[in-house]
């Protein structure tokens, strides 16, 4: 029998074949849960010749999801702690803004959002439906472009204008609504001096909104709220009215997170 994918497991054939070496490499972040585990013992466990356990284990390694403890076996990688302080300020931030977003939602009677920067995109943690008769396509779960939605352009901010252009760039060519690259940049520019910024249709037709950024004890932005709504109840001036509510809801959550509102990077 072959040492690739095809070794005798017990689990070939019953998930697509493109799954199957993900699969195996959970199973071996499993195996090593309870503490380090020698290769050998890691193979037995798992059914699994030595040779395609330590290539698994190897790759893991190179990603930081495996570490390798001397003289004892594989162990948990540095990189799951990352990932678990990450999912847990995401959890986090839904339970300490739900209240307040929906109290926003209210006020305005339009959709609120919570979204966080997931890479080059902006994730949507929640989503507050308002009481207008409106369909705003956007799903938890959801990623947006980052410099083609409200949430993306207030989670920018406090990056450097360096890194917008490349950003922006990826977007236009990944199929946002076009736009010239100085109008984008005159228009970010006033959101940062503000310290919101808008979505004028550039993400869905017909959608505009007003978002701001949320941010953390050390006034690091770690999120980013949005009301949207049709653009005939969003002209210029009902953005600019929302601005103070949005902002000040956004400055409140992250009062719940710890920021004073005296420490920005």
């Amino acid at each position: 029998m072959g040492e690739g994918e095809s070794d005798d497991d017990g689990k070939a054939g019953k998930v697509p074949a493109g799954s199957q070496t993900l699969l195996r490499g959970l199973d071996v972040l499993e195996a090593v849960v309870a503490g380090p585990v020698s290769l050998s013992d890691l193979a037995g466990g798992l059914g699994l010749t030595r040779s395609t356990t330590h290539r698994l284990a190897n790759a893991l390694i190179e990603r930081r999801y495996l570490a390798m403890a001397p003289g004892r076996g594989y162990q948990l990688g540095p990189k799951l702690l990352e990932l678990g302080f990450c999912a847990q300020q995401q959890i986090d931030l839904v339970q300490v803004a739900h209240a307040r977003l929906a109290q926003l939602a209210d006020r305005t009677e339009d959709t609120v959002h919570l979204g966080v920067r997931d890479g080059d995109r902006v994730l949507y943690l929640d989503k507050i439906p308002g009481r207008r008769r409106i369909a705003i396509s956007s799903r938890v779960g959801d990623r947006h472009a980052l410099t083609a939605t409200g949430l993306g352009k207030a989670l920018l901010i406090d990056e450097p204008e360096a890194g917008w252009q490349a950003l922006f760039a990826a977007d236009q060519a990944g199929g946002a609504v076009p736009i010239d690259w100085r109008k984008w940049l005159d228009r970010m520019q006033g959101y940062v001096a503000i310290g919101r910024a808008f979505d004028l249709e550039e993400n869905e037709d017909q959608i505009r909104c007003v978002a701001a950024p949320v941010r953390d004890v050390g006034g690091r932005i770690v999120g980013a709220l949005s009301v949207s709504s049709a653009a005939q109840y969003m002209d210029d001036t009902r953005m600019e009215a929302l601005t103070r509510d949005v902002v000040n809801t956004a400055q409140a959550i992250s009062g719940d997170l710890g920021w004073s509102g005296s420490s920005q990077p």
